[in-house]
């Protein structure tokens, strides 16, 4: 399973929910007493769902320090074998947990062992994610640099909707909905934005997805070339931020698929 910094998860969840929460209504959350949020990271949807439902909100994940950030109670845990008794929730739920397993269906399983009411996964489809930007050359490489990430992945990051992985685990009233987050970089930028920047200047993004983009068609040649184009877009990047007029817009479809045990 990959791990996550507590930066990433922050900057790449950020806003996630702020607006529309309508996909979220089949969790009927404003019913739910017991709820444990599995692979919470530092507890984005951790948060959402506290202010969302009456009962208790338990946040599950692997690395205790991402746990120490987030605004619920906590349980350091596998999402393979969770901490806790059978029908002991009565909605577990993961956002963006499943596209890094490499066999998803184990977890549903789990998630409804310890679920005596619903089951539900937020999860996106990286495959259909697009980017626009005030730096002509951005989309291409973004388009690019998912294209090749996603084929070299050890995991299915185009998962999504996931109701045939439901109905394998037993769960019954599969519904899904879809839910478009859109993060957006303009001024005044963050100090995690003007840092991100400065990664794609150095390249160090490419470099640290290297394995990926070399398993995923690239040879060694394509991936250098790449990675060349990606440092002169993300001085580009920089530069405009500097002027204040850099924008760029990503949109990531997640799917909401809800079960009932």
């Amino acid at each position: 399973m990959r791990r996550f910094s507590a930066e990433y998860l922050r900057r790449t969840r950020e806003g996630m929910w702020e607006d529309d929460r309508s996909a979220l209504a089949p969790l009927a959350l404003a019913d739910r007493e017991r709820v444990v949020d599995v692979g919470c990271g530092t507890g984005e949807l951790s948060g959402v769902l506290d202010e969302e439902s009456p009962g208790r909100v338990l946040g599950v994940d692997r690395d205790p320090a991402l746990l120490a950030e987030a605004p619920v109670d906590t349980a350091v845990g596998d999402a393979l074998s969770l901490p806790l008794r059978t029908d002991g929730a009565d909605l577990v739920v993961c956002q963006a947990l499943l596209v890094n397993l490499p066999e998803p269906a184990r977890a549903l399983a789990e998630f409804a062992r310890v679920s005596s009411g619903l089951v539900a996964a937020v999860e996106p489809d990286n495959a259909a994610a697009s980017v626009e930007s005030t730096v002509p050359e951005e989309p291409r490489l973004a388009a690019t640099l998912r294209e090749r990430y996603v084929a070299g992945s050890s995991t299915d990051l185009t998962l999504g909707a996931v109701p045939e992985l439901f109905e394998e685990a037993g769960l019954a009233a599969v519904e899904t909905r879809r839910y478009e987050f859109d993060r957006t970089v303009a001024p005044p930028y963050s100090a995690e934005e003007l840092a991100a920047a400065r990664r794609r200047a150095t390249g160090s993004r490419i470099e640290a997805d290297r394995r990926e983009l070399l398993a995923g068609g690239f040879s060694e040649a394509e991936y250098e070339r790449f990675r060349s184009e990606w440092r002169a877009m993300g001085r580009a990047v920089a530069e405009g931020m500097a002027e204040g007029s850099y924008r760029r817009t990503e949109t990531i479809p997640f799917h909401v698929t809800v079960g009932r045990v």
